[in-house]
């Protein structure tokens, strides 16, 4: 659980001087996890959003996207699963003891001053949908919602034939609406595990959609080399994120907390 803050800096740049960046250092049991916050501009509450990064690291690309939540009017939050345990990027196994860290980080964000007090919104790529559905399996009154991009549905330690066929038991469990985006170019077992996830969650009367963007590639929403349908995919997949979210989320008109 989270013990207390080590660290806090302020960051902002003149270009989106509306969005505030907070990195901090939170403290957990065994370590450290660091943690980036996006502020919106004006005055709180703010609806909250966990953003939970994939196993190629965090960088730039995501605190962009943090920014781009931001600016649309969401408190986020943002753990640094990886180099909190000096995890190498892009890991082929889980490491359990990471979802303490990202557990800790939703505690910090439900109770910070600025957040409205509601179930927060989840935004994950690729890994981090995984420790999306283990957290709306065991805290699913915290969360309102879930938008995962390529999210990877099955834990990475399971056999071989589980990866191929089955889902991680936690979707069988879980009742958080759930938006699944992903390119009809990602790799295909990663298609074919989420689309047994939509199904599977279909069946059991949860709210869940599932966006496939034509010609799009693995990770199309922040490539290099983007094609201009990836970039088009993208535009439409943030738009999708925050239609989601402000539903799920039951914000107003303007995109602000609910009434009490």
């Amino acid at each position: 659980m989270l013990r207390a803050l080590l660290l806090a800096t302020l960051i902002s740049t003149p270009a989106l001087a509306e969005v505030e960046i907070r990195k901090l250092e939170l403290a957990v049991d065994d370590g450290g996890v660091p943690v980036e916050i996006a502020v919106p501009e004006g005055t709180g509450p703010f609806p909250p959003v966990l953003y939970i990064h994939a196993k190629r690291g965090y960088d730039e690309v995501d605190t962009r996207f943090l920014r781009e939540l931001a600016g649309q009017g969401f408190l986020v939050v943002a753990p640094d699963w990886l180099s909190g345990r000096m995890i190498e990027r892009w890991p082929s196994e889980h490491n359990p003891e990471t979802e303490s860290d990202v557990a800790a980080a939703l505690d910090y964000l439900l109770a910070l001053p600025e957040a409205c007090k509601q179930p927060a919104g989840i935004v994950a790529r690729s890994r981090g949908p995984y420790y999306a559905i283990r957290l709306a399996a065991t805290r699913g009154q915290d969360l309102a919602a879930i938008v995962s991009y390529y999210g990877h549905m099955q834990n990475p330690n399971a056999p071989e034939p589980d990866q191929l066929f089955r889902v991680a038991p936690e979707v069988m469990t879980l009742t958080t609406p759930m938006l699944f985006l992903i390119g009809e170019q990602d790799y295909e077992l990663r298609r074919m595990v989420g689309g047994r996830a939509f199904y599977a969650l279909w069946e059991r009367g949860v709210p869940v959609e599932y966006q496939v963007y034509p010609m799009a590639r693995r990770a199309f929403d922040f490539r290099p080399d983007q094609t201009p349908e990836e970039q088009i995919a993208t535009r439409h997949a943030r738009e999708r994120t925050y239609a989601w979210l402000r539903q799920w989320m039951k914000l107003d008109a303007d995109g602000r907390c609910p009434a009490p």
